[in-house]
This record gives C-alpha cells, sequence and structure tokens, in this order.
C-alpha cells in the first residue's frame, strides 16, 4: 500500500527531528525531500507545533501498541526489559532509528511550542509507568532486585537508556549502547 502524503510528511519530520530536533528542519526541508510545494504542506498541518503534535501522537501510539505486545505476549518481566533493550540496541545498531524521538525533543522541552512539551512528557509518563509495571512485576516474582521502588528504578533507567544513546550517538559507537546497559539489566536480575 502507498504511503499517504501526511505519513510521508511525518517520516521525513521524524528523521529530521531525530537528526537535529524542533529546529532542525523546514517545510522547505520537507518540501525538497518528498517534491511537493510548502503550501501542500500547511494543508496537511497548518503550524509546524500542529506538525510536530501530531508526530509525537503517532510516534507515542507506536511505542504505546510494541509496548503493550510485550506485556502481552512475553509474561517473564526480565524478558520484557530484554525486548525493550533489545528494541533499542538493534535500532541503535542498524541505524533505523539511531534515537528515541522524544528524547531529542524532550532535550529542547523549554523552547518547545507548550502542546507539543505536554505531548513529549506524556510520552515519557507512559513509558516510566511502562517500565515501573515491569518492575514491580519482577520485583514480586523475585526476578528483579530492586534497591528502590518500582518507580524509581523505570526513572533510573529510563534515564540510563536515554544516555546511553546519547553516549553511543556522540562517540559514533553504536556498541556502546550495549556496553552501557547491559550491566545494569544484569544487576538487576535476581
Amino acid at each position: 500500500m502507498e504511503q499517504s502524503t501526511s505519513e510521508k510528511i511525518l517520516d521525513i519530520a521524524q528523521s529530521r527531528i531525530i537528526a537535529g530536533g524542533y529546529n532542525g528542519f523546514s517545510y522547505a526541508d520537507i518540501s525538497d525531500a518528498i517534491g511537493i510545494r510548502k503550501a501542500s504542506i500547511h494543508h496537511h498541518f497548518p503550524t509546524k507545533a500542529e506538525l510536530v503534535s501530531a508526530l509525537v501522537g503517532r510516534y507515542t501510539g507506536q511505542v504505546k501498541s510494541g509496548l503493550g505486545g510485550v506485556l502481552e505476549q512475553i509474561p517473564q518481566p526480565a524478558a520484557q526489559l530484554d525486548a525493550y533493550v533489545g528494541h533499542w540496541q538493534k535500532c541503535i545498531a542498524d541505524a533505523s532509528l539511531p534515537f528515541c524521538m522524544c528524547a531529542m525533543l524532550a532535550s529542547e522541552i523549554q523552547m518547545l511550542p507548550p502542546d507539543v512539551a505536554s505531548l513529549v512528557r506524556g510520552h515519557f509518563e507512559y513509558l516510566a509507568r511502562w517500565l515501573e509495571t515491569v518492575f514491580d512485576a519482577g520485583a514480586r516474582h523475585n526476578v528483579f532486585r530492586l534497591n528502590a521502588s518500582p518507580e524509581a528504578h523505570a526513572q533510573i533507567f529510563m534515564a540510563s537508556v536515554h544516555g546511553a544513546m546519547l553516549s553511543a550517538r556522540a562517540l559514533d559507537k553504536p556498541e556502546l549502547f550495549a556496553a552501557v546497559i547491559g550491566p545494569q539489566v544484569a544487576a538487576l536480575k535476581a
């Protein structure tokens, strides 16, 4: 099935945000990339804030679907965490998604339009709750050794994953992601 113009616009915007943040692209960049007039982009997304809001909504929806599937298909908390880490390890290694788009946007949260900032925060709140659920189940089943609350571990782990992404990107060493996160996962497992 051929991709709609809206989806093409969102795809280009996502790749540009991952590469350079909210201010790292313009409608002219998208126009050049997919060969349509800027007016056509404005028809689909009248403002950049509306475009990025739609993009964050789509991205968060994909994350929710993926992580929901992990919980449904993988009953063991340790394997759920491995699946989450494995997803990012693969995406970073093959450069299919070398950085979390919402992490990039979060780095500039104070400069984002309020609606976009709110959606980015919502993304992180969802991810933290998902990780908290995994850590809580793991602690209850004695497969994770937690030295703080599941909520605290969720925040620590989320920050570690995004920090490892940043280090891998900054040093152009995709393998650094696994080198940073692997020992943390191993230390959590009882």
